[in-house]
């Protein structure tokens, strides 16, 4: 047998992680037929089946997933002790892979590309946005981005930017057209705007004052699961929005939107940085969050 190298093995673990040659093929940077083949020629010089191919999926055989269960915690090793030579550089350089829900990607991480990428031209920043519940060690990122209540156990959590306010808005033309509810239980008698959570699961809207709390299931026209189209939604009169605060500031100010029911709208914990308390920290990350905190973040 023809032992493979590190590269042949890496890319085994890229395929088998997403379980797909075309996102593998992104993360590697070469092209989808290139993996493909190298896949064939590491079959060939094990003499064993890695993978199942079909025409939609890539699923690693029971060879290939004993074989990834041992090789992951191994090329974690090997990215760390590289990611430590980093220290030695004039220069850091590598890829910082970042897994995070859309509303911190543009609330927070968005501001930061251009000045992070400025003082670190050598360094290659990958985010993925993704509003549901990751595995990031298994999906090969150096940190993620969740509320704290989503966090695993071994994880090292950072809070990140000032407490969060979800608010209720609607437009001048829809307060004209319906009115505005004065109680939560009132939204039921009007159109809302829903979002639905990648589980599937609706979310029904939060409520608290006074040491009461409550959740209302609510209905309306419209069902989505995008921030920046459920604001487009309350700014075009569709229905009553529950969209994080900052997002809606700019309309409210211009008078595009008004706040409904403010008062039973609390600020909630905010978000947390948070990546693998086992794992030697890359030099890129550290980076990552010393400018978060110079930028008043933390």
């Amino acid at each position: 047998m023809n032992k493979p190298d590190l590269s042949e093995l890496d890319a085994f673990a890229c395929v088998a992680r997403h379980r797909s040659f075309k996102k593998a093929a992104l993360e590697c940077g070469v092209s989808a037929s290139a993996l493909s083949h190298a896949m064939r020629t590491l079959e060939t010089r094990l003499d064993v089946r890695l993978l199942n191919r079909t025409t939609r999926s890539v699923t690693p055989t029971e060879a290939g997933e004993q074989l990834l269960q041992r090789l992951a915690p191994a090329l974690r090793e090997i990215s760390d002790a590289l990611d430590q030579i980093n220290d030695f550089r004039d220069v850091p350089r590598g890829t910082l892979r970042l897994n995070v829900p859309r509303p911190a990607a543009r609330l927070l991480l968005a501001p930061l590309f251009a000045r992070f990428l400025a003082a670190y031209p050598q360094i290659r920043l990958e985010v993925v946005t993704d509003d549901g519940l990751v595995d990031i060690v298994a999906g090969g990122f150096d940190a993620g981005i969740r509320f704290g209540e989503s966090l695993a156990q071994d994880m090292i959590a950072l809070p990140l930017g000032p407490p969060l306010r979800l608010i209720v808005v609607a437009s001048p033309m829809y307060a004209a057209r319906r009115g505005l509810p004065q109680q939560p239980q009132e939204l039921k008698q009007h159109a809302c705007v829903g979002r639905r959570f990648p589980s599937g699961a609706v979310y029904a809207w939060e409520f608290s004052q006074g040491g009461a709390s409550l959740a209302i299931a609510v209905d309306g026209p419209l069902l989505l699961d995008d921030d920046d189209l459920i604001l487009r939604a309350a700014l075009d009169g569709i229905g009553l929005a529950y969209v994080y605060e900052a997002q809606a500031q700019e309309s409210i100010e211009q008078g595009r939107l008004l706040r409904v029911l403010d008062a039973w709208c609390p600020p909630m914990s905010g978000f947390f940085l948070y990546y693998p308390s086992r794992r030697q920290m890359p030099v890129s990350l550290r980076l990552f969050i010393a400018m978060l905190r110079d930028s008043g973040y933390q």
